[in-house]
């Protein structure tokens, strides 16, 4: 591969744009027009599915089928009651914290368009020291500026209405992107960038590939269970974002230990097909990727899960993206570690063999 950088001013103004697009989980649409928009010159056919995934394809009549894969939608919460002085309470779509929530902007989307509200809390004069109350799920609210439940209605808010924070993207210290929604927006990013690569490096692959971008993997890896169905892959690279570690009040005994700028992390798990993390290992050292290592108990979490045991079983791998403050406005990622994924994915398509079945047994 050329030596310049992966992330150039074309790749990072897509980023920008993919990342400041709403996609909540079940509303994901919009930003996978952007996705597939930006990845057409890079495939020869589209796939997509009822409730939104969306797949790029190389090879379409190729008989061997390869996913890298990472998901699209990100998490939100839904309008669940609205109060008769006009303030809306709240239930989670996804892992939404509600701890971050006081104070925060949010847009409720409406068929009408953006209804701008705000988290409230009471002013720190009027709480009692002795007896402070924590953010908690059935205490949070939004206001919109309104006194009364028909005037939020006339506003077009209704139960349902999905609600999601506004932060943009931005860059710290010239190499920390930080944005909401890198989990897993980062994904899409990075799957598209290698199938750039291989477009731009004029790389012939010996087997199908599908560039998977999948809906509802934050309320159970639903899109995932869903398209594995219809592509019928043989094996399936997933990429999602993994926690660094290495910030206060985490526990590396209970959590492990993960450093941001340090590399991609390769996932120890039983979903994690052992030949195929070798592969991924062996040509990461080969190719001088650096790579940290993560053990993972039971499942993994991720969209791995569903591909590895689906279809009488895929061999499946995961390559995570550290991050720092998941699942909060502020979520962190470096710049390196976001080109070492992108290169790590893009070396190990070119050691896969057609046919190769990843036997423990051959």
């Amino acid at each position: 591969m050329a030596k310049k950088t992966i992330l150039d001013k074309n790749a990072l103004t897509f980023l920008e744009d993919y990342l400041n697009n709403a996609a909540p989980t079940g509303y994901e649409w919009d930003g996978q027009k952007l996705w597939m928009d930006y990845l057409k010159p890079y495939v020869d056919t589209f796939i997509t599915d009822t409730y939104g995934t969306a797949v790029g394809v190389i090879n379409p009549e190729a008989p061997f089928k390869v996913v890298i894969e990472g998901h699209a939608d990100e998490i939100s919460w839904y309008v669940n009651y609205i109060s008769d002085d006009g303030l809306i309470y709240v239930i989670r779509n996804g892992g939404s914290d509600h701890q971050i929530a006081p104070s925060k902007i949010v847009n409720i989307h409406t068929k009408n368009g953006i209804v701008k509200g705000v988290f409230g809390w009471p002013a720190i004069h009027t709480r009692s020291a002795a007896k402070e109350q924590a953010p908690k799920p059935d205490n949070i609210f939004i206001d919109i500026g309104c006194k009364t439940k028909e005037a939020v209605d006339k506003l077009g808010v209704h139960v349902g209405c999905v609600i999601t924070y506004p932060d943009t993207f931005h860059i710290l210290n010239k190499d920390h992107f930080v944005c909401r929604a890198l989990d897993n927006r980062m994904g899409g990013f990075m799957i598209a960038q290698v199938a750039r690569l291989l477009h731009e490096n004029k790389k012939t692959l010996p087997f199908g590939l599908y560039i998977t971008n999948s809906v509802q993997e934050e309320i159970g890896l639903r899109g995932a269970e869903m398209i594995t169905h219809t592509i019928q892959p043989n094996v399936a690279i997933v990429t999602d974002v993994t926690h660094d570690t290495t910030t206060p009040m985490i526990d590396k005994k209970t959590q492990g230990h993960c450093e941001m700028g340090k590399g991609p992390v390769i996932a120890y798990a039983p979903a994690v097909q052992q030949k195929l993390r070798d592969l991924i290992t062996e040509t990461a050292e080969a190719n001088k990727i650096p790579f940290q290592r993560a053990a993972l108990s039971r499942a993994t979490g991720t969209d791995t899960d569903a591909f590895a045991y689906s279809n009488g079983g895929v061999a499946s791998a995961l390559i995570s993206l550290p991050l720092r403050y998941m699942h909060t406005t502020v979520e962190m990622v470096h710049r390196d570690d976001v080109e070492n994924v992108i290169k790590m994915i893009y070396e190990t398509l070119l050691k896969i063999k057609d046919g190769e079945t990843f036997s423990y047994f051959d």
